[in-house]
């Protein structure tokens, strides 16, 4: 066992994890209370792979955050032991880490990454009863008739997608005067998605974003693919361009979306840009500079530099724990929130004497309105809709700052067709 930062993290030997990566190992149990005086919770995050420009960061949070809770006297008492590895995004090796914490580790829930590896391992998830509280926010994870233990303390990406389409077409196109002539005219905005097409990640929110995008009236473009590691965006800027956009949608994450906007204004397409919430943080005001100007996104927490309840218990942390990590971004503020509502709920299973995957699947479904701070809004789950909250702020860069578009609630909007955005 090695101590990184003061975190217990396990290596497991290469033969015990061949024979789980060939389903030679033990076999599953259901999900056990955990020993006496001690919680394990199993990490696979991405610091190496095509997302680890955001995910270096995160889970750097959740190792803070996991410090922070035992330092302060851990869940009523007892320590967390994390056992935290990288994946590289690669989905095989997310579900070998997970039959090892599942059968050698026997963790009590898990803080997973990526789409792709979450949505491939729900179906076990749900069958070990073990909860997964993913820093994958998609649509397909809140239905619990089908994922009944995946969680994630933010709004999902396709409602995400939904609010910045909605909040660019009333706050831009409807009052810019730039857009006046066409609207007077009665032409429709013209929307074209950005986004790796074989990513899960990206593809997430495509589908109910085109929907809505046709519900409020747009003409939907051709699709353009764009790699997670671009270096280099300008042929599908060119083909973009043949459709004249008057808005592009960026699903990645920070760096290649960073080469799609400065290849867009290179190239001169006039089309306003909005974006994902991996994408659009401190770190893509660092690699655009003055062309992040005018960009539009989407923050499910706090920016690290605001003043909100909590932050000022994640910036010791940073400090304290990883001080040589410079520059924390909201990145950091992400982790720290799936790790509050898995700390909420360990606290609440435990004093029900149900410290295990159903416990603190129950404990979760009770949250009514919860407040962890850090920016995010109340979060409610029930026992048939894992979506935490429907309210969603909207950002837009303005001279090089994060300044608050629009806040969006779409149930409050759209509450009859609220419940049937669900799982998707």
């Amino acid at each position: 066992m090695i101590k990184r930062g003061g975190v217990a993290i396990t290596i497991v030997g290469l033969l015990a994890t061949l024979a789980l990566a060939m389903g030679c190992g033990p076999q599953a149990t259901p999900a056990a209370p955990a020993p006496a005086g001690e919680i394990p919770i199993g990490a696979i995050m991405d610091t190496t792979g095509p997302t680890s420009d955001v995910g270096k960061d995160y889970a750097a949070g959740i190792q803070d955050a996991i410090r922070w809770i035992n330092d302060q006297g851990g869940v009523n008492g007892k320590r967390i032991r994390l056992i935290l590895n990288d994946y590289g995004y690669r989905v095989p090796e997310a579900v070998t880490l997970y039959k090892r914490y599942r059968d050698i580790d026997k963790v009590v829930a898990v803080l997973g990454w990526g789409t792709g590896d979450t949505s491939a391992l729900a179906p076990t998830v749900a069958k070990d009863q073990i909860p997964y509280i993913s820093a994958s926010y998609s649509g397909e994870l809140t239905d619990p008739s089908k994922t009944p233990y995946n969680f994630f303390a933010a709004s999902d990406y396709s409602t995400n997608a939904r609010a910045a389409l909605l909040a660019w077409y009333e706050e831009i196109w409807l009052k810019d005067d730039r857009f006046k002539a066409e609207r007077e005219a009665g032409k429709k905005p013209r929307i074209v998605m950005f986004y790796s097409f074989p990513t899960p990640y990206s593809s997430a929110p495509i589908k109910a974003l085109k929907e809505f995008a046709q519900l409020l009236g747009f003409e939907i473009g051709p699709d353009q693919d764009v790699s997670l590691t671009a270096l280099d965006a300008k042929s599908q800027v060119l083909a973009a361009k043949e459709f004249n956009p008057h808005v592009i949608w960026h699903g990645n994450t920070t760096q290649s979306v960073a080469t799609a906007i400065r290849d867009a204004k290179a190239l001169d397409l006039q089309a306003d840009h909005l974006v994902n919430n991996w994408g659009f943080g401190e770190e893509l005001l660092r690699l655009l500079g003055p062309q992040a100007e005018g960009v539009i996104g989407i923050a499910v927490t706090a920016f690290y530099s605001e003043n909100v309840p909590g932050m000022d218990r994640v910036k010791e942390a940073a400090q304290k724990y990883n001080p040589a990590l410079k520059e924390r971004t909201i990145r950091t503020v992400q982790a720290w929130a799936n790790v509050m509502l898995l700390y909420e709920a360990l606290k609440k299973a435990d004093a029900a004497g149900q410290l295990n995957g159903p416990g603190i699947r129950a404990a979760i479904e009770s949250f009514q309105n919860l407040d962890i701070g850090l920016g995010v809004p109340p979060l409610t789950y029930t026992s048939d809709d894992h979506r935490p909250t429907s309210q969603v702020r909207i950002y837009i860069v303005r001279n090089g700052k994060f300044e608050l578009l629009k806040l969006v609630d779409l149930k409050e909007k759209f509450a009859d067709r609220w419940p049937k955005w669900k799982g998707y």
